[in-house]
């Protein structure tokens, strides 16, 4: 059909729109417009006006905004003409002739829908009839109320061949067939698809019976049987409960994503209403698109066990591309072995609750998923994670959503190998008896050894100023004399936070140097720098030799200098200064809290940090006496 926009406007202008949005929501009068608090997102302060005159609605907290279609289709989720048809209807107003074909499809959907309801209607008065004991005796088992039976609609399939299409006998067999209820093979005398079966109905945003699935009673497969496609029912379109975890969402915030039908219903009976589910296959880009029109963080809720994980990452993989500014998922983890039934059965509806408040980012759970993915422990293994990652961030769409994650990812990354590379216990030759401390996870809590001595007064110096010039001094110094070793660490380096403004510009003209051209020496870096105002600077930093590391030392006579070691040492000490600057901000964060609450646990805390902190110190200090 034509829909003019001449047409939409005499419609729109039909539609007292604070009049229809009232009939949900709360609306005050504010002058010449209304007010009330903003159904798609929790507030307090009303935010959400409604002018009349305008013919549109915007919340400048959420920034929702549209007219009494886009009303109809975001708050009630209506597709786009069954919401004019809806308004047409109540302003009056035909809606124009479709052309032939359309309407001939529109009067097939129609009639079809003729034969879902009389199923469903037939196969609820099976499950209320003698023949329905053993599913009415399941339902009890499983704990399903006769309220939720019935406002799910449950029914029972009996195990005959034919005896729904005997029921339906006043539709023609080709329309039975049409909408899935019969099957037809070959030449073979069309029977009914559903046989011994408790039936669910599968509902349209409206609430219109389209579908159904069927859970076998007793033994047999498969033991979850779903309506073929159908021109009423296309499952990568569809949404289980839909219908009604819309309404309930608005309540709420929040929509839940659950793995079957039976997972909603077993949510609906413990008071959990905002849930959907999928219907047996992973989340499609138009199911995202229809939560996603609800809430802007969905929470996807799947079993701990491999398939509900596995199931988990396709849909963060078929996500990842759709992603934009303020969209996203959220994933939340069952307990192995565990369905949403299972769990509201043993610890009610909070337990569950506990459970999505603790979900992650879709951010975490790619992160955690690459990193569980197979081990770390060498160069190729870590280039390896980070290729998936970034490959991960590379397939989203969006430029700024890209762009932080590539960023969240790099973070990520440097901190698990900069905390991760002392935890895994390489000694290296150059520092024998260097103390072991307790970065980062894998379970090990940090002790510190009670034979250590105190850091002499130096080290306590430059622990208590963070980075200090000292050190920034040497990193540059042997910089300047091991190019190389720029090109390797070039990250890690530009991220340094360097209070020395000259020093800070020489530093970034090294990087800049070091990125355009390769197999640079002391000699050739001098050369190329030598021009610039940071030359002088350069010169003397090379001749200082005041902190007697390895890599800032000059040969004395007849002295041959190991400069693989100076190599190796200068990588460690460029960790452990961005180390030492992540841990500095750590406690100070640590202080605070332990001072604002002074319980045990942010006191322990405390002193773990500094803990941590002091044997870095020991660290640094003894890569300068190895150096001396």
């Amino acid at each position: 059909m034509t829909l003019t926009p001449q047409w939409l406007d005499e419609l729109r202008s039909r539609i007292t729109l604070s009049t229809l949005i009232g009939r949900t929501v709360k609306v005050t009068r504010a002058g010449r417009e209304y007010k009330a608090c903003c159904p798609f997102h929790n507030e307090k302060t009303p935010s959400f006006t409604i002018n009349d005159e305008k013919g549109f609605y915007h919340c400048f907290g959420c920034s929702a905004h549209g007219d009494a279609i886009r009303w109809m289709t975001d708050q009630r989720g209506l597709s786009f003409m069954d919401a004019v048809k809806e308004l047409a209807a109540e302003a009056g107003m035909e809606v124009p002739a479709a052309d032939p074909r359309a309407a001939k499809k529109a009067e097939e959907q129609a009639s079809l829908r003729d034969v879902t309801q009389a199923a469903a209607d037939w196969f609820t008065q099976q499950l209320g009839s003698s023949n329905g004991t053993p599913a009415r005796e399941y339902l009890a088992k499983r704990g399903i109320s006769e309220a939720t039976r019935k406002a799910f609609g449950f029914g029972l399939a009996p195990e005959s061949r034919s005896a729904l299409k005997e029921a339906l006998k006043k539709f023609p067999t080709a329309m039975l067939v049409e909408a899935g209820m019969l099957i037809a093979v070959d030449d073979k005398e069309p029977y009914d698809r559903f046989r011994g079966r408790l039936m669910i109905p599968i509902r349209d945003a409206r609430g219109r019976v389209i579908a159904f699935g069927g859970r076998i009673l007793g033994d047999g497969e498969p033991k979850y049987l779903n309506s073929p496609d159908t021109p009423l029912f296309d499952k990568g379109r569809t949404l289980y409960n839909l219908d009604k975890a819309s309404p309930a969402s608005r309540q709420t915030n929040r929509i839940i994503v659950v793995e079957g039908y039976m997972d909603v219903i077993a949510l609906a009976e413990a008071g959990i209403a905002d849930a959907v589910a999928p219907l047996g296959t992973a989340l499609t880009e138009n199911q995202l698109g229809m939560i996603w029109r609800m809430v802007p963080v969905p929470v996807l809720c799947f079993d701990g066990d491999a398939a509900g994980q596995k199931a988990a990452m396709r849909a963060a993989m078929r996500a990842l591309p759709l992603l934009r500014p303020g969209f996203s998922l959220a994933f939340a983890t069952l307990p192995a072995g565990q369905d949403p039934d299972d769990l509201v059965r043993a610890r009610g509806a909070s337990g569950f609750v506990d459970i999505l408040d603790e979900a992650q980012p879709l951010v975490e759970r790619l992160w955690a998923h690459e990193v569980a993915a197979g081990p770390l422990a060498t160069p190729e293994e870590r280039a390896a994670l980070k290729t998936r990652l970034l490959a991960h961030a590379d397939a989203i769409e969006d430029a700024d959503v890209r762009h932080h994650y590539r960023e969240a990812f790099r973070e990520r990354l440097d901190t698990l190998f900069a905390r991760k590379q002392p935890e895994r216990g390489v000694r290296q030759p150059w520092t024998p008896n260097a103390p072991r401390g307790g970065f980062g996870g894998g379970g090990r809590r940090f002790a510190p050894d009670p034979r250590l001595q105190p850091p002499a007064d130096e080290t306590r110096f430059i622990g208590q100023a963070g980075i200090a010039a000292p050190l920034i001094a040497a990193l540059i110094g042997g910089l300047l004399r091991y190019p190389a070793v720029i090109r390797r660490h070039d990250e890690e380096l530009a991220r340094l936070s360097i209070g020395d403004p000259a020093d800070a510009e020489l530093l970034d003209a090294m990087l800049d140097i070091a990125m355009r051209q390769e197999g640079l020496d002391c000699e050739g870096l001098l050369a190329i720098l030598e021009p610039m105002k940071v030359y002088n600077r350069a010169t003397t930093l090379l001749r200082a030799d005041g902190m007697h590391f390895s890599f800032n030392r000059s040969p004395k006579k007849n002295e041959a200098i190991d400069h693989d070691r100076a190599q190796r040492e200068l990588s460690e000490f460029i960790s452990l200064v961005n180390t030492q600057a992540e841990l500095k901000m750590r406690r100070l964060q640590a202080d605070e809290i332990a001072r604002a609450r002074l319980d045990d646990q942010s006191i322990a805390e405390q002193n773990r940090l500094r803990a941590m902190d002091e044997d870095l110190m020991h660290r640094l200090q003894a890569l300068r006496e190895s150096g001396a």
